[in-house]
């Protein structure tokens, strides 16, 4: 249906419907957060959120934002993706050898 085609005040969901699919995102917690578009800007936060969290005995900012600025990082980077997923399975190991 080209734009000449569509029915005057009906909304154009299938164009915004497909800008939200291309955004990138990360699912923590069974949720999904929308990620910024420019890969600089991304590696920028999820940088900022790293180095805030190594502080995170000060008011505001805590240690929380280690984890998030690695998830951040790892939309972008293979290394710290397969960190992640070494540490995870790490930590699952290491919950069930406590477990029983």
């Amino acid at each position: 249906m080209g734009p000449a085609m569509r029915k005057p005040g009906k909304p154009d969901t299938e164009m915004s419907e497909r800008a939200e699919e291309t955004l990138p995102k990360i699912k923590l917690f069974g949720r999904d957060f929308a990620l910024p578009r420019s890969r600089p800007l991304r590696v920028g936060v999820g940088t900022v959120l790293v180095l805030f969290g190594t502080v995170g005995f000060l008011p505001v900012v805590g240690f929380w934002m280690v984890p998030l600025g690695l998830f951040v990082l790892a939309h972008d980077s293979p290394r710290v993706r397969r960190f992640n997923r070494r540490a995870g399975i790490w930590i699952r190991r290491r919950m069930q050898k406590m477990r029983s």
